[in-house]
């Protein structure tokens, strides 16, 4: 009977933690750049004398969805789309993390950003110099038209990394990180799209079938609670007799 209970609780608290996840998507269905959380969870055994068949369910750090968005044109020079499992590297802490939004900041020094975060480039943080135009080429490469000159001006070129979606989660500030904690290897073959911005890959329709799935799961969890109780005060009146 005991077990019954582990075995429902377990379960029902592997359902709450995907609820969140769930719904945090559904909050982010209009971010540009977001990428879908995908909850994970493990087999546990149960230690213990008594409990060698007792398995619960583990929840596990999160991954993440490598869907693509839907592009959209902007215009902006500033904007970029990345393809495929690329990802713009920018600092945290004086790491890295990345991100698929692209909707790069400048400010009054010329140093570029991402959601207040430092864009890096394969120099470092990247700053661009006085200029009159910006274009960002395919490769990741950033050129400039300095001020009062006819010619452009390479000044660095973004650091573009890839990643399976398995090997990558996120971090408490919602940047994605590698699993491991180690930094990704700069992609050569990533490509960006300069004028245009990736929207959310967040589903839902997706989202919403999976949280009523959820909550019907979560239900017949809590009903096994109440049937492991009631068998529970069954016996104890039994042994009491």
């Amino acid at each position: 009977m005991d077990k019954l209970i582990f075995t429902a609780v377990s379960g029902a608290e592997r359902t709450l933690r995907a609820q969140q996840v769930r719904a945090n998507n559904l909050a982010n269905a209009d971010t540009p750049g977001f990428r879908a959380n995908i909850e994970l969870a493990s087999v546990q055994a149960l230690a213990g004398y008594g409990y060698d068949d007792v398995h619960l369910s583990r929840t596990e750090a999160d991954t993440i969805s490598t869907r693509a968005g839907t592009v959209r044109e902007t215009g902006r020079a500033l904007d970029v789309a990345l393809a495929g499992n690329g990802y713009l590297a920018v600092d945290y802490d004086g790491g890295e993390a990345y991100t698929r939004a692209g909707a790069i900041d400048i400010d009054a020094t010329g140093a570029l950003s991402v959601n207040g975060r430092p864009l890096l480039g394969e120099g470092g943080p990247i700053v661009l110099p006085p200029n009159t135009a910006v274009d960002i080429a395919p490769d990741g490469t950033i050129s400039v038209m300095p001020e009062g000159a006819t010619l452009t001006q390479v000044v660095d070129r973004l650091r573009l990394v890839s990643g399976a979606g398995a090997d990558l989660t996120k971090n408490e500030a919602g940047l994605i990180v590698s699993r491991n904690g180690d930094p990704l290897q700069a992609d050569q073959n990533v490509t960006v799209r300069s004028r245009a911005l990736e929207g959310s890959n967040v589903s839902a329709v997706e989202e919403m079938v999976a949280v009523m799935s959820l909550n019907r799961s979560f239900e017949m969890q809590m009903k096994m609670f109440k049937a492991s109780d009631s068998m529970n005060e069954s016996g104890n009146r039994l042994l009491g007799a």
